[in-house]
């Protein structure tokens, strides 16, 4: 079994440990983090955040990879 993964979410600065493979939505809701959602297929981007050294990425459908931390950068559509 692999290492817990840190995840940290900016600009909200909370931090929160993840296992590899675990999807990036349900890490952000285990922290509290409300990242919206739409179609939960990464068709719509809704819920698109930015790991950081990585790029952008749709959170309903990326899984956590392996490292030790990652920073991960909240943005927010007012549309959604």
């Amino acid at each position: 079994m692999s290492e817990p993964v840190r995840l940290h979410f900016l600009p909200d600065d909370r931090r929160v440990d993840a296992r590899v493979g675990e999807l990036l939505l349900d890490a952000a809701t285990r922290a509290g983090i409300r990242i919206p959602t739409g179609c939960l297929m990464g068709s719509c981007h809704a819920c698109e955040v930015e790991i950081e050294g990585i790029g952008p990425v749709c959170s309903c459908i990326t899984a956590v990879p392996r490292a030790q931390e990652l920073t991960v950068h909240l943005s927010v559509d007012p549309l959604w």
